[in-house]
């Protein structure tokens, strides 16, 4: 409690907040124009679950970040005493701009296993459960996760990265490159889960979009399908691609009531009985 009373403390806890604050109204800014003007599913954006996202918009904005400091300096150290220094000197010689390209592309492999994973592991379904908890899919539903989901998928993405040498908490320009990474997901995390009815045609095979990622939100089958983050080109690879060309979901959320206070969402998975994992359920067909 005193350390937090520190003054230096207090101002950096004030800074963050309000920089969090001005992001939201950024994002609100572009996003609920467009939500408007071109709205897949019309609906008010205050509706029963909207204080809740926002308070995970800012509880995401901070705890992530303070769990992942430890794990992502442990990898790094690990990885110097483990991968070759004729790699690491080679990587670290690149332009910024290829090691944050090089980052993105390796990180989508982990984001996406991570990602996996959470409907895959019964105990990591009760975390992730939250964030497909949500019936109406719309750009602050990119926020609604618990900070510990937030955190493990997050580490699966950047870990490969620091083990590769592109990004490296213990160097300063390596530094930036998981700061980088984690803020262009970000963003195109609240992209795709927009409620827009745009489809992008041919760049749908190369880059994530809205129609992509909201089946991942459908309370069909198809939940567990489109678990890119930005690649779905990964999901092609993986064999877990699910896209129909003229269909959009019909439903959104989960079988499982969950409490629907913010604390209680928070304390759930810690207290709830293990449910079946998401992909325990029969997988359907490509559809076309």
């Amino acid at each position: 409690m005193a350390a937090f009373l520190d003054p230096q403390h207090l101002v950096a806890f004030l800074i963050n907040g309000a920089r969090l604050c001005v992001w939201l109204l950024l994002l609100a800014v572009i996003f609920l124009p467009l939500e408007r003007l071109f709205a897949l599913h019309p609906h008010k954006f205050f509706h029963k679950s909207t204080l809740t996202d926002v308070g995970y918009y800012f509880l995401n904005g901070v705890v992530p970040g303070l769990l992942l400091a430890v794990p992502l300096a442990l990898v790094a150290v690990g990885a110097h005493a483990v991968v070759p220094y004729r790699l690491q000197t080679a990587v670290a010689a690149w332009p910024l701009w290829q090691r944050i390209l090089i980052g993105l592309v390796v990180g989508e492999v982990g984001f996406y296993w991570g990602h996996r994973w959470m409907h895959e592991v019964p105990f990591l379904w009760r975390f992730h459960s939250i964030h497909h908890s949500a019936e109406q899919v719309y750009f602050l539903t990119s926020a609604r996760a618990h900070p510990l989901d937030n955190a493990f998928i997050r580490l699966c993405g950047l870990a490969p990265a620091c083990v590769l040498g592109v990004a490296s908490p213990l160097s300063p320009t390596g530094s930036l490159v998981p700061v980088i990474i984690v803020l262009i997901a970000t963003m195109w995390g609240f992209f795709i889960h927009s409620n827009l009815r745009w489809r992008l045609g041919p760049l749908e095979w190369v880059i994530s979009t809205p129609a992509f990622h909201h089946w991942h939100h459908t309370s069909s089958e198809l939940r567990d399908r489109n678990y890119a983050s930005m690649l779905p080109w990964m999901d092609r690879i993986f064999g877990t691609y699910a896209l129909p060309r003229k269909q959009w979901p019909p439903a959104y959320g989960i079988e499982q009531p969950l409490p629907r206070s913010l604390g209680g969402q928070l304390i759930y998975p810690l207290r709830a009985p293990s449910p079946p994992a998401s992909l325990s359920r029969p997988v359907a067909a490509n559809p076309q």
